[in-house]
C-alpha cells in the first residue's frame, strides 16, 4: 500500500515538474511510507522524508527511533542523525537538494530551523508547494481506508454509548472521560486483534476529552474537568479528537440534558439538528463543498441567530483534510470523500452541537457514527 502510494507519489511530482519534495507534516510521512510515533519536533528533533522523482526515497530520522523506523518505514534508504554529532538531520540536505531544479515542500508544515536551513541550499525560485498534490491524493479514500474508517466508527460509538452511560447528577467530569476511553480502548483492541495483523498499533484512544456541562457548555473545546454534573444540566460530548482507529480520525458530538432540558434549550437544539440535516440532505457527489455549508447556514441564520461556523471537513489520516464544508471550497463531492458534518448554534449562555461522520457514495452517503439525537433520546 505504502510503495504505491509513494509511486504515484513520484509520478505526480514529475507530472508538476518538481525533481525531490521534502515532507516533514507527521501524517504525510505515515502516508507514503507507513512510518509513525517518532520524537518529531515537540522533542528538537526534525524528520524528514526526501523524495525525488525518480530515485528512492530517503528517511532522515532521529537514531533514538531508528529501530522504529527500520521496522515500519518503506523507503529506500534510512539516514539516522544523532543529537549532537555533525550535522545532524542537515548533514543529508546538501546532496538532496543539489540536482534538483526544483524543491518542493510543505510551507504550513515544515519546521522553522529546517526551513531555514534549506534556505540556504536552495534559492526561494527554485522552490514549489507540494502539499496541493498530497490534499489531491488524499481526498478519495482507497477500500483499505475506508475500512478503517468504518472500524474507527465503530469505536466512536462505543465512546459515545460509554461517555453517555456515564453522565449524571453528582458525577465529575472526568469519570465520563474515563468511561468513553475504556470503552474505546476496548473496542479498538478487539478490531484490531480481528482485522489487522500489526500488533505494534496501539489501540489505546488518546487526546484529552472534549466536554462540556452546565454553564461552561458556550466553552466549545472545553477538556473534562473536575466539575461535578448537576440535573437540568446540558452536557457537550465531542470525540473528533479522540476517534483516531489505526490512526484514521473521525468527527462526532452530541448534546445531552441530565433529567431534564430548558425549552429555551431545546429550541436551539432543535434548529442545530435542522442545520445537520439540511446539510445531508444536499451533501451528495456533484455538488459543491460550499453548497452543503450554504444549505445548514440558512437554515440557522434563517431562524435568527449569527452565521456558522464551518459545517464541516473531510478527514483521514489527519484531523483536518481537504476539502472543507465552508464558504469558498468549490471542491466538488465526489465518492470516496470521508467527512466531518456538524449541525450547530450558539447564543450567549447556550451552545448546542450535534455531528456525525459520513463516507460519500454513488448516489448519496454512508453514515460511519450513529448516536440518537432526538430531544426524547438526548434526555438522561
Amino acid at each position: 500500500m505504502f510503495a504505491r502510494r509513494l509511486t504515484e507519489f513520484q509520478k505526480r511530482l514529475s507530472e508538476a515538474g518538481i525533481d525531490v519534495a521534502l515532507i516533514t507534516d507527521d501524517d504525510n510521512v505515515y502516508y507514503l511510507t507507513g512510518y509513525y510515533d517518532y520524537l518529531h519536533m515537540e522533542f528538537g528533533r526534525p524528520t524528514i522524508l526526501v523524495v525525488p522523482r525518480d530515485n528512492e526515497a530517503l528517511l532522515i530520522t532521529p537514531t533514538i527511533d531508528l529501530m522504529s523506523a527500520k521496522a515500519a518505514a518503506q523507503v529506500g534508504r534510512i539516514a539516522p542523525w544523532n543529537d549532537g554529532m555533525g550535522d545532524e538531520w542537515r548533514t543529508e540536505l546538501p546532496a538532496a537538494v543539489a540536482k534538483a531544479s526544483r524543491v518542493a515542500i510543505e510551507p504550513d508544515h515544515m519546521p522553522a530551523p529546517v526551513r531555514a536551513s534549506l534556505g540556504d541550499l536552495v534559492d526561494p525560485s527554485r522552490i514549489a508547494n507540494v502539499t496541493p498534490i498530497l490534499a489531491q491524493m488524499r481526498m478519495i479514500k482507497s477500500a483499505p481506508e475506508l475500512q478503517l474508517a468504518r472500524h474507527a466508527g465503530q469505536v466512536a460509538d462505543a465512546m459515545m454509548q460509554a461517555g453517555r452511560a456515564a453522565i449524571g447528577d453528582g458525577v465529575p467530569e472526568f469519570e465520563v472521560a474515563i468511561a468513553a476511553s475504556e470503552a474505546g480502548t476496548r473496542t479498538a483492541a478487539a478490531l484490531l486483534a480481528a482485522h489487522y495483523n500489526d500488533v505494534d498499533m496501539s489501540p489505546n484512544t488518546h487526546f484529552l476529552q472534549i466536554m462540556a456541562s452546565g454553564d461552561d457548555i458556550v466553552k466549545t473545546h472545553h477538556r473534562a474537568s473536575t466539575r461535578v454534573m448537576r440535573h437540568g444540566e446540558p452536557v457537550f460530548l465531542c470525540f473528533c479528537g479522540m476517534t483516531n482507529f489505526h490512526r484514521f480520525k473521525l468527527g462526532f458530538d452530541r448534546t445531552f440534558w441530565i433529567g431534564d432540558a430548558p425549552k429555551h434549550q431545546t429550541a436551539v437544539y432543535d434548529v442545530a439538528v435542522a442545520s445537520q440535516k439540511a446539510a445531508l440532505d444536499a451533501l451528495r457527489p456533484g455538488v459543491t463543498a460550499e453548497s452543503v455549508h450554504a444549505a445548514y447556514a440558512q437554515v440557522i441564520q434563517g431562524a435568527g441567530y449569527d452565521y456558522p461556523f464551518r459545517c464541516g471537513r473531510a478527514t483521514g489520516f489527519s484531523f483536518l483534510e481537504a476539502p472543507q464544508l465552508v464558504t469558498g471550497d468549490t471542491t466538488i463531492i465526489q465518492p470516496g470523500m470521508v467527512l466531518a458534518v456538524d449541525g450547530s448554534v450558539s447564543v450567549d449562555t447556550f451552545r448546542a452541537q450535534v455531528g456525525d461522520s459520513f463516507i460519500i457514495t454513488q448516489d448519496g452517503w454512508e453514515p460511519l457514527t450513529h448516536h440518537p439525537k432526538s430531544i426524547e433520546e438526548v434526555i438522561l
